[in-house]
């Protein structure tokens, strides 16, 4: 029989002597290895790869940035809506069901944008888009390597969703310079391919079932202490999920726009590259986190990594100097992958550990539905006159600096 998540998630804190959990060869690493490979896709196609959709298909069909930034927007609302049941479904169908399902779901997805002609195919595609990046997202990996640790559960999960860095620095700018060697119905074709060859077999080979409790007490067999109603009436869970929720909107509003709003100044390669260059300082700082976070206080560190990334983003603001953009984009993805990882890691600390997945699920949906209003804000500014209106490359230098 499956063992309930809650029951497994718990039993880890109440049996700590049945596993070692730092041994290189505990099981639970090869899950996070698994968790890794398949965030580098889910980030790669289903966050930084809407940079690249976003310029491709304006390009082919000649769509407005609003028509796909609503679209987008439309994902990131399925897919917040989803991942509130993401616990629920890894508890019912195993976490290994759930990453298989996800895969084929972004596989073709992928493998639809590549042939789509209409709005509404754009649209169709993105809602598969979106079932597959909910059963990968940042709730998924948590709740999945959650099952397997408890006391290294905060550097185990920072290793996992490292591999969205990784997204970060492989798949866009190989993305990127696919498209303009093969097309881009050819590169994705090919990406498509790619995803399913490469997640299939490490979900297949790496993730299993969870280690079973040993000797399960009482309290084991209760439900968790929270549930999603009790959470969203609570000024404790707020504390973690509203200031979360308000700087995602803010760090993949820009992300999403950020070939955009960079081609201008350095051409569509380097503003690829600018992006791996910002995930490639993610990577650095989510290290150093989690190396570092249990000796450090998690909400300082976030007040930290929320104010730098605003220094970095007024700092693009008043250049067009090409290294000053890369070196802005670095300080920006310091802390990308730390906004992502500190959520878990607070409510680790802070809440009961038989709540682990529902309340990291509950948190990483807040955030995307936040998401989609940064979206709708910055589609405005999108197709604004002055920010549609045709302008040289030294024309756009002219204008954005400052008087």
């Amino acid at each position: 029989m499956w063992h309930p998540l809650s029951r497994t998630m718990t039993a880890h804190a109440a049996t700590p002597n049945v596993v070692d959990e730092s041994s290189p060869h505990y099981p639970g690493w090869r899950v996070v290895a698994a968790c890794f490979i398949v965030a580098v896709f889910c980030w790669g196609f289903g966050l930084y790869g809407h940079g690249v959709y976003l310029v491709e298909l304006q390009r082919l069909h000649g769509w407005p940035a609003s028509l796909i930034a609503s679209a987008s927007s439309t994902y990131y609302l399925l897919s917040a809506t989803l991942v509130i049941f993401i616990s629920a479904a890894i508890t019912r169908l195993g976490p290994r069901a759930v990453v298989l399902t996800g895969t084929a779901c972004m596989s073709t997805a992928v493998a639809l944008l590549a042939v789509i002609t209409t709005p509404w195919q754009l649209f169709a595609a993105y809602l598969i888009l979106a079932t597959g990046a909910a059963a990968m997202h940042t709730g998924a990996i948590s709740t999945i390597v959650g099952l397997w640790f408890d006391r290294q559960r905060g550097l185990a999960i920072s290793l996992a969703l490292n591999g969205a860095s990784f997204g970060g620095i492989l798949i866009t700018p190989a993305l990127v310079l696919a498209i303009e060697r093969f097309g881009f119905a050819s590169a994705l074709a090919g990406a498509a391919v790619l995803v399913a060859m490469t997640v299939v077999p490490a979900a297949l080979a790496w993730i299993g079932r969870p280690p079973a409790p040993a000797t399960p007490a009482p309290s084991q067999q209760t439900a968790p202490a929270w549930t999603r109603a009790k959470a969203l009436r609570s000024p404790a869970f707020w504390s973690v999920a509203g200031p979360f929720a308000v700087a995602l909107m803010a760090q993949i509003g820009f992300i999403v726009h950020q070939i955009a709003l960079l081609e201008p100044a350095m051409g569509r390669p380097l503003a690829g590259l600018a992006i791996g260059v910002m995930t490639i300082a993610a990577v650095v700082g989510r290290v150093l986190l989690g190396l570092f976070i249990a000796r450090l206080d998690a909400r300082r560190v976030t007040a930290l990594s929320v104010a730098s990334q605003a220094a970095a983003l007024f700092a693009m603001t008043l250049t067009t100097d090409v290294t000053l953009l890369f070196l802005a984009c670095a300080v920006f993805g310091l802390t990308v992958g730390n906004l992502i990882t500190l959520p878990a890691v607070v409510i680790q600390r802070e809440f009961e550990a038989a709540s682990f997945g529902v309340l990291v699920a509950l948190s990483t949906a807040i955030g995307q539905f936040t998401c989609v209003i940064g979206r709708a804000c910055s589609a405005c500014c999108a197709t604004s006159p002055a920010a549609t209106a045709p302008r040289s490359r030294s024309a756009w230098r002219s204008s954005s600096r400052p008087p």
